[in-house]
Order: C-alpha cells, then sequence, then structure tokens
C-alpha cells in the first residue's frame, strides 16, 4: 500500500511538473523580425509585441508597408482592386465599400497620399521585386506567406505590383497584357490581367524627400 501511495504521488507530481512547463495557457512572443519594426498612424515606432500599428518600418529595403485592417475602412484587407494607374489599366473594377465611385490601384494610392498615411505622402504600389521580398515561409501550415506577426489581415490571393504590361498566357492570353501579382497563399508570383480584382499593400520610399530620420529619431519606442 505504501509503494502503491509513493507511485501515485510521484505521477501526481510528473504530471503536474509537465503541465506547468510544457502545458496550461502560455503567453505567445511575438517573433522578432530585425528586418521589420512597427510603426503608428503618427509615426513613432514600437516593440515588437506593442500596437495597434498602421505601417511597418522595412528596415532592410529602406520601405514603409502599409498595414491592412479588419474595420471597413479605406486599409480594409478585404477591398480587392483592378489594376489602374491613368495611363493603363482598367479604371473601377475592385471591390471596396469605402469608396463608391471608384475601386482601383489609382484611387486607393491617391486617397492614401491625401490622408497622409504614417506622416508619408509617396505613396505607391511596389515592384514585383520588393512585394516578393515579403514571401516567407509560413510559421505553420496553412498560414501565409509572410510575416504575419507584422503584416496583419494578409489574405490568401493575389496582390498586385506595379510592373506592368507583362504577357498574358493561357486562358488569359486574349487579353494580351496584364501586371504581376504576388500570391501570399501559394509564395508564388504571376501575371494578372488588368481588369482582375486582386489585393493591394501599398509602399512607401523613404527619401531625402520623406526621410527615415523622421520616422526612427521622432520618437523612442514607446513603453507600456
Amino acid at each position: 500500500m505504501i509503494t502503491r501511495a509513493i507511485i501515485s504521488v510521484l505521477l501526481v507530481a510528473v504530471l503536474l511538473y509537465l503541465n506547468v512547463n510544457y502545458g496550461g495557457h502560455k503567453e505567445i512572443v511575438p517573433q522578432h523580425h530585425q528586418r521589420f519594426t512597427k510603426i503608428t498612424a503618427q509615426g513613432r515606432q514600437l516593440t515588437p509585441w506593442q500596437g495597434p500599428w498602421s505601417c511597418v518600418l522595412d528596415n532592410q529595403l529602406s520601405l514603409l508597408w502599409e498595414v491592412k485592417t479588419d474595420d471597413e475602412s479605406i486599409h480594409d484587407g478585404y477591398w480587392t482592386y483592378s489594376w489602374y494607374d491613368q495611363n493603363k489599366g482598367h479604371p473601377n473594377f475592385g471591390d471596396c465599400y469605402f469608396e463608391t465611385a471608384r475601386c482601383d490601384t489609382q484611387d486607393l494610392i491617391n486617397r492614401t497620399n491625401t490622408l497622409s498615411l504614417c506622416g508619408q505622402t509617396n505613396w505607391r504600389l511596389p515592384t514585383e521585386s520588393e512585394l516578393a521580398s515579403l514571401l516567407q515561409s509560413p510559421s505553420r501550415p496553412g498560414h501565409v506567406y509572410i510575416a504575419h506577426d507584422y503584416f496583419i489581415n494578409i489574405q490568401k490571393g493575389d496582390y498586385w505590383s506595379s510592373d506592368a504590361n507583362t504577357t498574358l498566357s493561357q486562358h488569359y492570353e486574349h487579353l494580351k497584357f496584364g501586371a504581376k501579382a504576388v500570391n501570399f497563399h501559394k509564395g508564388s508570383v504571376i501575371a494578372l490581367p488588368y481588369r482582375n480584382a486582386a489585393f493591394v499593400i501599398l509602399v512607401s520610399d523613404i527619401t531625402q524627400t520623406h526621410p527615415l530620420s523622421q520616422l526612427s529619431s521622432r520618437d523612442t519606442p514607446l513603453k507600456q
């Protein structure tokens, strides 16, 4: 009987140890990327576990990326846009409730620059290489091919790049030309007709007119 009691006590102790160290409710710490920094709508830096944030500073490419929302605003991640830049493309062929008259990439760019998202007024579509540089292996099966702890509300679909005049093939061949897009569900680059409705992440250049110092030195990272 004593032996059984000792064994029972030992089993309980082992189970408690495993629950404390390997089970239960564990705090999930966001992955820290040396490449990225969270930026508020006012241009202030955040630490990796803070929020909310409206942009992501790309320290590798000296770019500022738009962060999508889930609030049916102009930056909602579910809105889609046809590719258009005033000189070529197909206007107003997307799906975005915030705008009744226009729903294309040029209109999104114009409105974002007017609103000076994160203090910047030079927002544009990223190039194929810039956008494809965000591709990375998903953190778990079924997740998107992007650092989703920084780039939230990214959909499993195609995202427009600025690379236009791309020759279309297969069942799009009759439309002749389109633009390249990056698919964050498959981790691939494809060519789509301008009229297709696809998602968008805008990007802003850090230049002498829109310097990095305005973002990096305006404030030290916010403290909790």
